[in-house]
């Protein structure tokens, strides 16, 4: 990223990366620009909920042609799918909310962070997928005019999931030892067409109980969530303890856990 023309550290806002992809542009050409070893919020997948600002990490390798100085390039990494990586530059992605790249002569490491409001970025359920990555690679003459530009893929890919939540209650409380505890819960995931949390029907989940004084939840059986998401099942009391419901992660969907349920076992 360029500052000026003195730095190659910058701070872009998530609302301002958006509207830098419309400026115009000059001749799209190879720049001799590369980016290597990306890797995009450590590896792991980016579960996005209905409403609070996520802001994914990330780190690459830049490097430029000799002849070239460091304030003459800059890079912007951005997210797309189902379509190019420069089409995305108009359609609207995932983009850059700042980085910060160290002083080379013809090569720096850089990090930073990108920007996902749910309220906007993210407006349709399919976007919970596989995303590709780009950068917009600009190279600029001594006046600050733009000589350059080039839309250049990337092969990092990361998934982008909806978030999940699921609840538990356990009743009657108390409850006498060796007598039927009914234990209920319903599972939600992230709608970002609705932008709100809706039912994830079929999901099935663990019921876990950990008995009072120790510190592991073991699973006691698997509960498939109705068409609504609502779990209900059945258990013998036979201790103080909490109970609670969990569920891994799945292609489109973050995993979820509740908090433990204490019930006493009279």
């Amino acid at each position: 990223m360029r500052a000026g023309r003195s730095g190659f550290a910058v701070v872009v806002a998530g609302t301002l990366a958006l509207g830098a992809f419309t400026a115009p542009s000059a001749q799209a050409a190879d720049t001799g620009v590369k980016v290597s070893n990306l890797v995009l919020n450590k590896g792991r997948p980016i579960i996005v909920g209905t409403s609070g600002e996520v802001r994914p990490t990330f780190t690459y390798r830049v490097s430029w042609p000799s002849g070239l100085k460091q304030s003459d390039v800059s890079t912007h990494l951005y997210l797309y799918h189902g379509t190019t990586a420069a089409k995305a530059s108009e359609r609207g992605g995932i983009y850059m909310a700042l980085t910060a790249c160290e002083s080379g002569s013809v090569a720096a490491d850089c990090k930073g962070e990108l920007y996902i409001d749910p309220r906007y970025t993210l407006d349709a359920n399919n976007d919970a997928t596989t995303w590709k990555s780009a950068v917009w690679v600009r190279i600029w003459n001594a006046k600050g005019g733009l000589r350059k530009e080039e839309y250049l893929p990337l092969s990092a890919t990361v998934r982008v999931k909806r978030a999940a939540k699921v609840t538990v209650d356990a009743s009657p409380e108390p409850v006498a030892k060796g007598g039927r505890l009914t234990v209920t819960g319903k599972i939600t995931r992230a709608d970002w067409a609705k932008h709100k949390y809706t039912g994830f029907g079929g999901k099935a989940a663990k019921l876990q109980f950990r008995k009072a004084g120790t510190s592991t939840y073991k699973t006691v059986k698997i509960v498939k969530a109705n068409s609504t998401g609502a779990l209900k099942t059945t258990v013998t009391a036979s201790a103080d303890g909490y109970w609670r419901w969990t569920f891994g992660e799945t292609d489109t969907t973050g995993g979820a856990t509740a908090a433990g349920d204490y019930v006493d076992v009279k």
